[in-house]
């Protein structure tokens, strides 16, 4: 595959109330934003939300298995949320290649998240290391 600026790539999934639990475990973060029904409800969101991270976390597996795939090496992940994820949603990412630098064997990519009614709930930027880039080319 040769990669060059405008090549994407995207995943799909669809967030659930037992991927969240699983998050705040494996990361500690039990905000109550996420898993109380009740205090929910009285925030603007009115339910309980997922972790941002969590869903920002749907770029990973797209770097490691398809643009550019196996040998990248995160550099650097900016990542704005947009709009609130819930528990039943389902969140298509998808990044596109805006930058290749060969020389540095680096290329970069604008990300988004969309849920199932097409709303952007993140937008994002990708900055990826990649072994053997010259053959990619």
């Amino acid at each position: 595959m040769k990669i060059k600026v405008g090549d994407s790539a995207s995943v799909t999934k669809t967030i659930t109330e037992a991927d969240i639990r699983t998050f705040g475990d494996l990361t500690g973060d039990h905000n109550p934003l996420h898993f109380d029904k009740e205090h929910a409800r009285r925030t603007r969101f009115g339910q309980p939300i997922s972790h941002g991270m969590l869903v920002g976390s749907l770029f990973s597996p797209i770097i490691a298995h398809q643009l550019p795939g196996e040998g990248a090496i995160y550099l650097s992940q900016s990542l704005r949320f947009v709009a609130p994820v819930f528990a039943g949603d389902t969140i298509m990412a998808q990044l596109t290649v805006t930058r290749v630098r060969e020389d540095k064997q680096i290329i970069t990519l604008d990300g988004v998240a969309r849920n199932q009614r097409g709303e952007v709930v993140i937008k994002g930027e990708s900055v990826v290391l990649v072994e053997e880039l010259a053959s990619r080319f």
